[in-house]
């Protein structure tokens, strides 16, 4: 595995590969890599010939009381994980390599759509940040496909925006959510959970299912299916940021005719944040019962 720290550096090379006929995947990451991104580079790996992984924690998409210093910098044993993996190239630049003019002066990406809402309600300018790093990173790797954890279910969409918007030629991949033994989403801020919390966690992702299962049963009060989960977390001890029931494409609202429906969930522990979600489609029997009640 090639380590680069120079945008120069990686082009480089990734040129010649390219020019040699393979196929370039693409992992973007901010390090501290777990199971689930390990996953990602197992399934860049099986659909291209060349994987390169970035790991660089972006300061852009942190806000003014987040956990941008404390976040977890582990890159001497990400790189063996990597190593292990089979990973290609690894890009691991510093925050002048990225932003050389300073990120006061550096040109932003904009999605104006999606972005203020669930998570950009809660952290206001993240996926400016976010998508203005992508953009870069994209540019800088040139990659044919770019896979992304469904976890971050809203960035997963708006990065698929921004790609449609911008024309940039690269296939976007959403890869399943990597759990842990009891349906917990991995994520590297469940280093963040203290003993007494960690068994109770689960409790969002149950949350989540129950409202898939009651939908799936007919249920269409989407707004008392939200304030019914929201409870169920703040029972628990938890402050909910959001539950919230969208159309999986747009993020609007969800419709009662809407056939494909994504939950999501994000609540506060004592120190994290977690996110977490579940899409579902709905066959040929939910849309008669859709039709039933719509006849009432």
């Amino acid at each position: 595995m090639n380590i680069y720290h120079t945008v120069s550096g990686l082009r480089s090379d990734i040129r010649a590969r390219r020019l040699n006929g393979e196929s370039i995947g693409f992992v973007p990451t901010m390090g501290n890599l777990h199971e689930g991104h390990l996953q990602l580079v197992r399934q860049a790996k099986a659909q291209c010939d060349v994987v390169v992984v970035s790991i660089f924690v972006n300061p852009l998409q942190f806000g003014l009381n987040e956990d941008w210093e404390k976040y977890p910098r582990t890159f001497q044993d990400d790189a063996k994980k990597l190593e292990t993996e089979g990973c290609d190239f690894l890009f691991h630049p510093d925050e002048n390599e990225i932003y050389p003019n300073g990120m006061a002066d550096q040109t932003r990406v904009v999605v104006p759509t999606m972005t203020d809402i669930l998570c950009g309600a809660s952290r206001p300018g993240h996926f400016e940040g976010v998508t203005t790093v992508v953009s870069k990173l994209l540019h800088i790797v040139q990659p044919d496909t770019a896979i992304f954890g469904i976890k971050d279910y809203q960035q997963l969409a708006v990065i698929r925006r921004m790609v449609e918007d911008l024309c940039i030629p690269v296939d976007i991949i959403g890869a399943p959510i990597a759990r842990d033994f009891d349906g917990l989403a991995l994520s590297s801020r469940n280093g963040y959970l203290g003993e007494d919390e960690r068994p109770r966690v689960k409790v969002l992702y149950e949350v989540l299912c129950w409202c898939r299962d009651q939908i799936e049963n007919g249920e269409r009060d989407f707004t008392t299916l939200e304030i019914q989960a929201d409870k169920t977390l703040e029972n628990s001890g938890f402050r909910t940021d959001y539950v919230s029931i969208r159309n999986s494409k747009t993020l609007e609202p969800a419709a009662h005719d809407d056939n494909q429906l994504t939950i999501l969930g994000a609540m506060f522990t004592k120190g994290a944040r977690l996110i977490d979600n579940i899409s579902l489609t709905l066959g040929e029997v939910n849309a008669l019962t859709q039709q039933a009640e719509a006849k009432k």
